[in-house]
């Protein structure tokens, strides 16, 4: 999505808005943040919170970096942690960094972003990888613990999603250097990925912007790269159209539940999760899958997806499909049986909210969102205890 030249502060809060603790001297929006109510699977308390729904909630600080890499691309969409399984080498790469993929080049044209950003621990952030233009570096981001970085490409000739190309899948190793491309038919603009790290094997479920469907790759990995041994749609049907503000309409998000076997899938011009069952073995498609969460009031164009520690869905809207003006740049808590928990803005203004991801290690959660509308990642670390 494009930035907008200027942000403007938040005037108003919708009731679900409201800060659930203390406000102190934090602004509007980032009050908001904090109040994101994430629950612990252990405890049933909302994630940072103390056990004690009385007790004072102190959250570690927010900690807000831009993802402007030198060459000026903006317009961040992926978001991938580095899990501690990950080999890292004598790469650059550290566990618990949080890798950023971007999405549009200097001139702030889509689909020709070419960087992907590593924000560590602590110090500033740094280039990681930076490929050949056009690119269009998707929110289909993820790593496989054999120390491979993969990332979909979406790329545009000028900037608009008329002259998107298919693009396809690159395999990057922990040095940052480009090892693998993939391309072919099951992938079509990738806008989305989840991936499923089994070692040896590994499976790409990937969201196409061009067709409106889901692809399932199953590849076989060693230190060498990976090997495509098969694909199949599972899902399609989903609203597909190019945007001359959003890029895409497209589905977009996804999270596999390897214990139900089921893909959630955010569609963003159906305003809808949808769950796709049997999804690692499915030999044909399931169609749209089932409606899992579809609400007009919460839901301004469902896009990237994630889960909380407890087993909740977490999704970005786009506000391109059912704005509110009240509602700008919203993530929505909602439990799979298809309840509304909670909504948090990551910006006063629409359109900034885009990709997610969430790592729990012992009793701590770190959750990452961008904000494409400043090109930054916002961390929080946030007790589960």
């Amino acid at each position: 999505m494009r930035t907008p030249e200027r942000i403007t502060e938040r005037g108003t809060q919708s009731p679900t808005d409201a800060p659930m603790f203390g406000r102190g001297n934090i602004a509007g929006w980032q009050r908001t943040l904090f109040a994101l109510t994430l629950l612990s699977a252990s405890t049933g308390t909302a994630l940072g919170q103390f056990p004690d729904r009385d007790a004072p909630f102190l959250p570690s600080p927010v900690r807000s970096v831009s993802t402007v890499p030198p060459n000026g691309d903006v317009n961040p969409y992926g978001v991938a942690f580095v899990p501690d399984n990950f080999l890292i080498g004598t790469g650059p790469l550290k566990h618990g960094d949080i890798l950023v993929s971007n999405f549009n080049n200097s001139a702030n044209l889509q689909g020709t972003g070419t960087t992907i950003v590593r924000v560590p621990a602590s110090g500033s952030p740094t280039v990681f990888f930076q490929g050949a233009a056009p690119l269009g570096l998707s929110t289909a981001l993820g790593t496989l613990q054999y120390g491979f970085v993969i990332v979909g490409n979406a790329p545009s000739v000028d900037g608009t999603s008329a002259t998107a190309g298919p693009g396809s899948l690159l395999v990057i190793n922990n040095q940052g250097k480009l090892i693998q491309t993939f391309k072919s038919a099951w992938i079509q603009s990738p806008w989305d990925m989840a991936l499923v790290d089994h070692g040896d094997r590994a499976i790409a479920f990937v969201t196409n912007a061009l067709t409106g469907t889901v692809s399932r790759l199953d590849f076989s990995v060693n230190s060498g790269g990976l090997k495509l041994l098969s694909a199949t749609t599972i899902a399609s049907g989903y609203v597909h159209r190019g945007d001359p503000v959003t890029f895409f309409v497209a589905p977009t998000g996804l999270v596999y539940d390897e214990r139900r076997d089921k893909l959630y899938v955010a569609s963003t011009g159906d305003n809808a999760v949808f769950e796709v069952r049997d999804a690692s073995g499915r030999k044909s498609s399931d169609g749209l899958g089932s409606v899992v969460y579809q609400d007009n009031v919460h839901l301004h164009g469902a896009l990237g997806l994630a889960e909380a520690p407890n087993g909740h869905l977490l999704v970005t809207n786009n506000d391109g499909i059912n704005p509110d003006p009240n509602q700008p740049s919203e993530i929505v808590e909602f439990t799979k049986e298809g309840n509304f928990v909670k909504e948090i803005s990551v910006d006063p203004a629409p359109g900034g909210s885009f990709g997610l991801a969430v790592k729990v290690k012992d009793d701590r959660a770190i959750f990452a969102a961008v904000d494409d509308n400043s090109s930054t990642l916002t961390i929080w670390k946030l007790n589960l205890e």
